[in-house]
């Protein structure tokens, strides 16, 4: 199987420039941008993070670029103008956006990391406008989907800023283009016409082909896409998505869009997941295949040790995994990440009601509530099903200082002893 068979196989092509197999039958310098709107890429981005990654593997090389100079634009959304954000925002959200991704590539995958900033910021408007602008019309411009839409809807407009934004990412793909020989660019299939526009740029300025290549844009279990502007973004940086969480968003999709998913964000071969998938269609309880994902994206971004801590934790919240067989750090995961409540010695030397527990823990709304719940059969302690709605807890149902309420399957409540 060809490297443009695989990828279309994988669902990782939706638009090209020319047949993907004349595209990618020869060795490319291939681009991928991102603009510096956050300190964070997220899960939209990695799969044109791991398609590049693909693409290094297969032999091609790779130029990575943070749009320090585009960023201060940002590129037109569907309504409302992006907010300008301040030089310094930028420069400290492309260290961090060249961090992630230096970590995502691994230090045995070689590739180039450039910033616009270092040629868009030297640019003076008039030349910029003689020298570029003249290979762009109006006529074209207004036609692409963001700015049409943005034009045609009452009490919408668009600046003369974010209108511009398509030759600036033209220019990018030229300058790379003369200066190292980038010949395809890739991106989101929503980037399509910015793309196209450096296509067009080179052929009428340097009379060269050049190349593009755009991936789905990935929605998620109710069609949204994964992105900042539909405000469900899972993010890359374990300080605003924990590795955990992470952990969690995956493990937790449901079965539609599951094969997909793991064609596009998993390194597994196509007859690996065929066998996964069928397993997991036999005994869909068991969940193999969204752990697998879980897994194999987690240790993609955060590495194995994080993915394995990650398990275990979820395993011992939600699973039959007891706490005091958890390493250190695989409960301090747990214990960090779960819901909790923090009861005295004294409370519980006294005896402390259950029900309470779960009021206070919002695993109830009502002490009412509490007794229906323990009577219905719907709370474990410890591993243990309670059925007394009288039921009281004592220091030794707290051993290592901790228990764990489960409401259900995906509910629980840590008790832990001040």
């Amino acid at each position: 199987m060809t490297l443009a068979e695989e990828l279309a196989a994988r669902g990782l092509i939706e638009q090209s420039s020319a047949p993907a197999e004349k595209i990618l039958g020869g060795e490319r310098t291939v681009y991928w941008g991102i603009d510096p709107s956050a300190d964070s890429a997220h899960a939209g981005n990695l799969v044109s993070v791991l398609l590049m990654k693909r693409l290094g593997r297969a032999g091609h090389k790779l130029v990575f670029l943070v749009g320090g100079g585009t960023g201060m634009i940002g590129d037109p959304k569907e309504a409302g103008e992006r907010p300008l954000l301040d030089v310094e925002t930028i420069e400290k959200n492309v260290r961090t956006l060249e961090k992630q991704l230096r970590t995502i590539l691994g230090s045995e995958q070689k590739f180039e990391m450039v910033n616009n900033a270092d040629w868009l910021l030297k640019e003076k408007l008039v030349d910029f406008l003689r020298d570029i602008g003249k290979h762009f019309t109006v006529n074209e411009l207004v036609k692409r989907d963001v700015i049409r839409r943005r034009l045609e809807t009452p009490d919408e407009s668009i600046s003369y800023t974010e209108f511009a934004y398509s030759l600036l990412q033209g220019y990018d793909y030229y300058v790379l283009h003369q200066e190292r020989g980038v010949d395809l660019q890739i991106g989101g299939s929503d980037q399509w016409t910015n793309i196209l526009s450096g296509v067009e740029l080179i052929r009428r300025k340097a009379g060269q082909e050049t190349f593009a290549l755009t991936v789905p844009i990935v929605t998620d279990a109710v069609g949204k896409k994964f992105g900042k502007s539909e405000g469900n973004a899972v993010w890359l940086d374990p300080k605003k998505t924990s590795p955990f969480a992470f952990y969690q968003f995956w493990l937790r999709l449901p079965d539609d869009g599951l094969e997909k998913y793991l064609k596009m964000y998993t390194f597994l071969s196509l007859g690996e997941i065929e066998a996964l998938m069928l397993r997991h269609r036999a005994a869909p309880q068991e969940r193999e295949a969204q752990e697998v994902l879980a897994s194999q994206v987690t240790e993609l971004v955060h590495g194995p040790a994080a993915a394995a801590q990650a398990a275990a934790a979820t395993d011992a919240l939600y699973g039959d995994t007891p706490f005091e067989e958890l390493s250190a750090e695989a409960r301090a995961v747990a214990l960090a990440e779960a819901p909790s409540l923090m009861l005295g010695k004294s409370e519980l030397e006294a005896g402390y009601s259950l029900a309470e527990a779960l009021v206070a823990g919002g695993l109830a709304s009502s002490k009412s509530d509490a007794r229906r719940l323990i009577e219905g059969k719907g709370i474990t302690l410890s591993g243990l099903p309670i059925t007394d709605p009288d039921q009281k807890l004592y220091p030794g149902d707290l051993s290592g200082g901790h228990a764990l309420i489960r409401k259900g399957k995906r509910d629980v409540l840590i008790l832990k002893l001040k």
